[in-house]
């Protein structure tokens, strides 16, 4: 025995160097931060510990760990309420839409529920709804589709009446995948959870294992466009992007990210679309 195998939280005295690292592993008294090789004396400083730490990418919600800052944001736009400006989680997203509107460095539209990146793009909103009876107008086309799309306009209008209302108009597969005519037009599946989600720790969804704090907020998951087929692409040969909803895609052309948006038949077909969009009957 030596120096070494001995435990000064414990007071206790190990006859090998394995025994004493068995012992921090099992003690309820030692929480063992295994990459930085530090012990904590409780489960609560470990954990701030992970969150603190730049060599560390946790989320305290799930407690989860993740391989890079990269994949932690994007875990936490996907199944947060998540302000990626402040780097802030809210417990539901009234709480975000809250934070939005009453902060000043934030420039949102409660109307169509959008974050724009200033002052000026907020005030210049100019795509109207094309329905008659909703005054609303967008900043953007991809705005005003995904207006639509949430179900909040009076029309009634929603993402599975937008999908239809594609596939049925763009024949030549500009921007749809051919493969929607094996399902005769119509790939919406709607998902829903009960009681049976609990896992005795948070409500699970059975589609992708991430967990929920309620079972409203695991449904509005399911509601999500997440779990849907990408019937959506760019057409760009070298890009090929696919998306779940026409307002992603549209979202995506604006950004100019690949040059798609120089092309006329994609500006056509939209164009198109969205214009005899207000004849949509519910």
């Amino acid at each position: 025995m030596g120096y070494y195998n001995y435990c000064d939280r414990c007071q206790r005295q190990f006859n090998s160097r394995h025994a004493l690292k068995q012992h921090e592993a099992d003690s309820p008294f030692h929480y063992i931060c295994d990459e930085c090789g530090i012990d904590f004396d409780s489960w609560t400083g470990r954990k701030e510990h992970w969150v603190q730490s730049p060599y560390h990418h946790y989320c305290q919600h799930c407690s989860e760990h993740f391989p890079d800052d990269d994949e932690l944001e994007s875990h936490y736009e996907d199944n947060h309420p998540y302000c990626g400006r402040c780097r802030r989680i809210f417990k539901s997203n009234f709480g975000l839409r809250e934070h939005y509107r009453q902060s000043e460095v934030h420039h949102y539209c409660v109307s169509c529920d959008r974050d724009f990146q200033s002052e000026s793009n907020l005030q210049s909103a100019n795509v109207a709804c094309p329905f008659r009876g909703c005054d609303l107008a967008f900043v953007s086309r991809s705005a005003m589709l995904l207006h639509l799309e949430s179900g909040g306009c009076q029309s009634g209008v929603d993402r599975k009446t937008i999908n239809q209302y594609v596939r049925k108009y763009d024949r030549n597969n500009v921007i749809t995948t051919p493969s929607r005519l094996l399902t005769n037009g119509d790939d919406d599946i709607s998902y829903s959870a009960g009681p049976a989600s609990w896992n005795g720790i948070e409500y699970e969804c059975y589609l992708c294992n991430n967990g929920y704090r309620s079972l409203a907020a695991l449904n509005q998951h399911l509601a999500s466009p997440r779990h849907q087929q990408k019937i959506y692409f760019c057409p760009l040969e070298s890009c090929r992007t696919r998306f779940t909803t026409l307002s992603a895609l549209c979202q995506h052309i604006e950004s100019e990210r690949c040059g798609i948006s120089r092309f006329k038949v994609v500006q056509n077909t939209l164009d198109g679309l969205v214009g005899r969009m207000g004849r949509i009957t519910v």
